[in-house]
C-alpha cells in the first residue's frame, strides 16, 4: 500500500470515529475522544498538516526560568531512563504546563530526524497545535497515556510511538509532562511502566527541592514500602502544619486532594506530635510508636531515624510503616527500615555507568518488577543479582539460583517445575521441589535464560502470569510469589527476532535491562583491584609494583572479573608476601595489550594529553556517549578547538573536558585547527595537577545537559 494511501485510510478512520461510524481499526477511548476534540473543538483537519510552531529563545528562555526547578529534578531521571531504554530511535522530553518541550535527551541523529517535523526543544505540542500526541493528550487526560502510531491525529507521525506521563507538583497541578518518543514498536510494551517511575521520581524530586528546610515524613501501609516510589511523604513545617504531600500520601491518609490536608496540624493525620518524632529521631530509636490516620483504615507506626542520618539528609527525617490491626497477635521480629542504596555500593568504586545500573536496579527492586542483567561472562552477574535480592522486599527469603545454560535439556524441566513422586522411571521416591517453589517468598535468578528450551519457555510465561506452577505429574497448582531476575550475556532480543526465544516472555521477564560493563571499559578498575586484593587476603593485601599496576590496568580481560579475580590468586600465592611484580602474573597479561583493545588508566596513573583520535574504536561507547562524544566535537569544530572557550561555553572547567575528551576518544588538537597553540602544553599541566578531581566537583554536566545544549544552542 503507498504511502498516500495509508494516509488517506487513516484520515478516513478519524472521521469515521469522530461521527460515531465503525473505526476500521480499535482505538482506545481516550484517543477516540481526543480525535473528537481535534477535529470539533479546535477545528483540525487531518489531511492538512500544519509543523507545530515554534517559540522564540526568548519565548522559551521564558518558560525555562518559569520551571527551573522542574527542570532541575528532571535532568537526571531522563537521563537515567534514556540509558535504561538504551535505543537511539527514541528521545525523553518534558514539557511544560503549555505543552512546550522544554528539555529534551535523545541521541544527534534521531533528534535531527525528528526536527523537521517540529519535535524539538521550543516546539509547542499541545492538541491544539499537534493534534493527537502522548504529550498533548496526557495534559488534556490528566493522565497516563500511550499514543501508538496510527492513533496519532496527523498522517505524517504515524511512524512515532508515544508514552507519556503528568508531573503534578505540590499544589495538585500538572506542572508538565514526562515522555518518551520512539520509532520504534519494541519498547511500548513497558515504557510507560518506566515513564511512570521517573515521574514519581520527579514528583518526590521537586517536594524535596520546594521544602528543602521542612520536616519529612516517610510512612506506608507496608514496612517494605516505606523510602520507595510507593511510600506516603509529607513535608511538615516547624510548627507541625501539612505543607506539601505526594499522592501516595493523599491515597493512603483518605484525602482527594492537597487542599483537604494542607494546613491542618500533623496530630489529624497521626496520633503523634511532630515533638514527639523529631525527638524519638535524636534519640536514634527504633522502637515503634503507635499512631494512626484520622482519615483512614490503616494503622501505622514510626520509624525514627538517627540523628546523623537525618542530618546526612540536611533535615529532620521520620519515617512510618503499619502495625498489625487492633487484636491481631504481635510479631515479634521487628522490620528494621527498608535497605538503602549504600548497602550495595560495594559493587562500583567509582564507575558512573556501574553506578547507575546500581541505583536503577535497587529502585525497580522495590516494586518486584522483573529484571534482565546483560553482561559478558565474568562481569558478575550473579553477584549482581544477589546484591539486589539483600535489598529487595523479599530479602528474608531465599536467593535460588539457575543456570538454565549447564543444565541438561531434558532436566531443566524437573529442575524449575520439580515433581510429584512416581513421576517418571527414575524419580526420587518422596517427589521434588522445583527451584520455582524453593524461590517462593524470595528471588529466583535464571542465569543465561537465552539458553531455555522454547518448550519450557511457554511454561514459564504461565508461572510468570499466573503466579503458580504445576510440577510434573501433578494435578494441583502450587501458589508462588517471588522476585525474578534473569541473565544473559547474549541479546535477547536478536534470539526473539531470529525465532530463538518467545517475544511475550522476554517482555514479561524485561521490566528493566540493566547492563554491566565489561572490566576493560571500567574506570575504577584500581580500586577494584585493591578491593579484590584486600578480600583475598582478610584485609592484609601485598602493595602492587607500578610495573605490575599499569600491567593489570592495560590488559584487555576478555573474562572480566572472574579472569581478575583468579589472576590475582594466583600472584597473591607466588608473591609470598613480597610486593606483586610483572613475574608474578601470567604472561598473557604482562604482554602489550591488543591494537584496539580499550584501556581503562586510573586516575594516578592517568596520561596527560588524550591520545585516541577519529579513527578509534568506538564501539564500547553506549547511546549517551555517541551523543555527548558529537556535541563535544561539534563545540571544539565551532570554537575552532579552542578547549578554554568550549569549557567556559559548556560551564566546566578545562580539566574535567580534558578527562571528557580522553572518555569519548577525542584527541586533543585537531589537524589544521586554528586553536590555541599552548593548549597541549596547559593540558599536561592542569590535569597531572587536577587528575584525582571527580567530574562532579567541577561541575560537569550530565549527558543530559550537554544533549540539551546541542539541542538548543
Amino acid at each position: 500500500m503507498s504511502l498516500l494511501a495509508d494516509s488517506s485510510m487513516h484520515v478516513r478512520e478519524i472521521l469515521n470515529v469522530v461521527n460515531n461510524q465503525l473505526a476500521t481499526r480499535p482505538t482506545s477511548e481516550p484517543v477516540a475522544q481526543s480525535w473528537a476534540r481535534c477535529v470539533n473543538e479546535f477545528q483540525l483537519d487531518p489531511s492538512r498538516f500544519v509543523t507545530p510552531p515554534i517559540l522564540t529563545e526568548y519565548e522559551l528562555n521564558a518558560r525555562r526560568d518559569a520551571m527551573g526547578d522542574l527542570i532541575a529534578c528532571s535532568k537526571l531521571e531522563m537521563t537515567t531512563l534514556y540509558q535504561q531504554l538504551a535505543d537511539p530511535e527514541l528521545a525523553v522530553v518534558l514539557v511544560d504546563s503549555g505543552g512546550v518541550i522544554v528539555h529534551q535527551v535523545s541521541s544527534v541523529p534521531f533528534a535531527e530526524a525528528v526536527a523537521a517535523d517540529g519535535f524539538r526543544v521550543g516546539a509547542l505540542w499541545s492538541e491544539r497545535e499537534a493534534g493527537t500526541n502522548g504529550m498533548g493528550t496526557c495534559l488534556a487526560e490528566r493522565d497516563c497515556i500511550a499514543v501508538c502510531q496510527h492513533e496519532h491525529f496527523y498522517p505524517r507521525y504515524t511512524s512515532l510511538t508515544c508514552s507519556a506521563a503528568p508531573i503534578f507538583d505540590d499544589s495538585g497541578e500538572i506542572a508538565g509532562v514526562l515522555d518518551v518518543t520512539s520509532r520504534s514498536k519494541l519498547l511500548q510494551q513497558h515504557s510507560l511502566v518506566l515513564v511512570g517511575m521517573s515521574r514519581q521520581m520527579i514528583e518526590n524530586r521537586l517536594i524535596d527541592a520546594r521544602y528543602r528546610h521542612a520536616n519529612m515524613i516517610h510512612f506506608h501501609s507496608r514496612p517494605e514500602f516505606v523510602g520507595t516510589l510507593h511510600g506516603g511523604k509529607l513535608a511538615v513545617a516547624d510548627d507541625s502544619t501539612v505543607l506539601a504531600a505526594n499522592r501516595s500520601a493523599l491515597f493512603q491518609l483518605g484525602f482527594r486532594s492537597l487542599n483537604e490536608l494542607r494546613g491542618r496540624r500533623i496530630e489529624e493525620a497521626f496520633n503523634a506530635s511532630l515533638e514527639d518524632m523529631i525527638a524519638r529521631s535524636i534519640r536514634g530509636s527504633f522502637h515503634p510508636i503507635t499512631v494512626y490516620s484520622a482519615n483512614a483504615t490503616n494503622r501505622f507506626f514510626l520509624i525514627a531515624q538517627t540523628a546523623q542520618n537525618a542530618a546526612a539528609r540536611g533535615a529532620r527525617v521520620a519515617v512510618a510503616a503499619p502495625v498489625p490491626r487492633a487484636g491481631a497477635p504481635e510479631k515479634t521480629d521487628r522490620r528494621s527500615p527498608p535497605a538503602r542504596l549504600d548497602e550495595i555500593a560495594h559493587l562500583e568504586f567509582g564507575d558512573p555507568r556501574m553506578a547507575s545500573q546500581i541505583q536503577l536496579g535497587a529502585r525497580v527492586v522495590q516494586r518486584k518488577i522483573p529484571i534482565i542483567l546483560r553482561g559478558q561472562t565474568g562481569t558478575g552477574k550473579e553477584v549482581f543479582a544477589q546484591a539486589l535480592h539483600s535489598i529487595s522486599p523479599l530479602s528474608s527469603g531465599p536467593f535460588v539460583p539457575v543456570n538454565c545454560a549447564s543444565l541438561p535439556e531434558n532436566l531443566i524441566e524437573s529442575e524449575l517445575f520439580g515433581y510429584r513422586a512416581g513421576a517418571f522411571t527414575g524419580a526420587q521416591r518422596e517427589g521434588r521441589r522445583g527451584k520455582i517453589v524453593q524461590a517462593n517468598g524470595g528471588t529466583l535468578f535464571l542465569d543465561e535464560i537465552g539458553d531455555m528450551p522454547l518448550a519450557l519457555q511457554a511454561r514459564l510465561l504461565r508461572v510468570i502470569e499466573e503466579h503458580e506452577v504445576t510440577p510434573l505429574g501433578a494435578e494441583t497448582t502450587v501458589k508462588v510469589n517471588f522476585q525474578l531476575i534473569s541473565a544473559s550475556h547474549r541479546n535477547l532480543l536478536e534470539l526473539v527476532h531470529s525465532g530463538l526465544f518467545r517475544e511475550d516472555l522476554y517482555y514479561r521477564l524485561k521490566g528493566v535491562e540493566l547492563n554491566l560493563p565489561p572490566l576493560a571499559e571500567r574506570v575504577d578498575k584500581l580500586p577494584l583491584i585493591h578491593h579484590l586484593l584486600e578480600a583475598e587476603t582478610d584485609g592484609d593485601p601485598p602493595e602492587l609494583t607500578r610495573e605490575a599496576e599499569q600491567a593489570l590496568l592495560s590488559y584487555a580481560w576478555p573474562g572480566n572479573i572472574r579472569q581478575l579475580r583468579h589472576v590475582l590468586q594466583m600472584a597473591i600465592a607466588l608473591c609470598d608476601g613480597q610486593p606483586i611484580r610483572c613475574e608474578d602474573l601470567p604472561a598473557e597479561v604482562t604482554q602489550r595489550a591488543p591494537q584496539g583493545a580499550p584501556v581503562a588508566a586510573s586516575p594516578a596513573a592517568a596520561q596527560p594529553v588524550p591520545h585516541a583520535d577519529d579513527d578509534a574504536d568506538l564501539s564500547a561507547l553506549n547511546a549517551i556517549q555517541l551523543n555527548e562524544r558529537e556535541t563535544v566535537l561539534a563545540l571544539l569544530e565551532e570554537n575552532r578547538w579552542n578547549v578554554s572557550n568550549v569549557a567556559k561555553a559548556l560551564g566546566i572547567s578545562r580539566n574535567t573536558l580534558y578527562r571528557k575528551m580522553r572518555r569519548l576518544h577525542i584527541r586533543l588538537s585537531h589537524d589544521g585547527s586554528g586553536g590555541d597553540g599552548t593548549e597541549a602544553d596547559e593540558a599536561a599541566d592542569d590535569m597531572a595537577s587536577d587528575a584525582a578531581a571527580a567530574d562532579s566537583a567541577a561541575g560537569s554536566p550530565s549527558p543530559g545537559d550537554i544533549s540539551s545544549h546541542a539541542h538548543h544552542a
